[in-house]
């Protein structure tokens, strides 16, 4: 798979929700939320179109996030809700907002909860599709370490990569000393450097 740039990329951020946050139990709940911050910071810095989206906002799940609004105020509003398909990719609504704000954009930045239900089936399904897929494993999680694994295993043995948030912004940025590179390096110091041995 090719380096992924700003130019080419596309980022989907799935049910980063209040309730579906509890049921991500494999990692601290702050370091999902600083994952997610440093990705929808990320993207606004280099302009990377971004899209939300959700599963039943009034049941368990929860609204999303406030960082996500705080951070991403059009998308946040802009944001599809599903009613419940497990798989967003095939909810019509969310695949038609994807196609039209990826422009022909091939390369998918994908972060989301929980990994072994709400990531592991559309990153599979675009991969098939013809994108090239990148999950944030640390941009989310899932009930036990095991689904958190068994979901890593399977998406990639369908030619999804695995990374992380350090590995995705170093992989697009290339180089620190660039514009690109000093603005996405306080973004890096202040979500992730900065947070360094607080999370086992």
């Amino acid at each position: 798979m090719k380096q992924f740039t700003k130019d080419d990329t596309v980022m989907l951020l799935i049910d980063h929700q209040t309730g579906t946050l509890n049921f991500a139990a494999n990692r601290p709940h702050e370091m999902i939320v600083s994952r997610t911050r440093a990705l929808a910071k990320f993207a606004k810095a280099l302009d990377i179109p971004v899209v939300l989206t959700s599963s039943q906002e009034d049941h368990a799940q929860g609204p999303l996030i406030q960082d996500l609004q705080e951070l991403l105020p059009q998308e946040f509003a802009d944001r599809v809700k599903r009613e419940g398909i497990t798989n967003a990719w095939d909810d019509e609504n969310f695949k038609n907002a994807v196609l039209k704000t990826a422009a022909g954009r091939k390369n998918v930045i994908m972060a989301g909860l929980t990994n072994d239900v709400c990531i592991v089936w559309p990153s599979i399904s675009m991969q098939e599709e013809g994108f090239n897929v990148q999950v944030v494993l640390d941009a989310g999680g899932s009930p036990s370490q095991i689904a958190d694994d068994i979901a890593q295993q399977t998406w990639e043995s369908q030619g999804v990569r695995t990374t992380t948030i350090n590995q995705i912004i170093s992989e697009m940025v290339h180089n620190w000393a660039t514009e690109d590179g000093q603005k996405v390096l306080p973004i890096l110091f202040e979500e992730v450097m900065s947070k360094v041995g607080q999370f086992s």
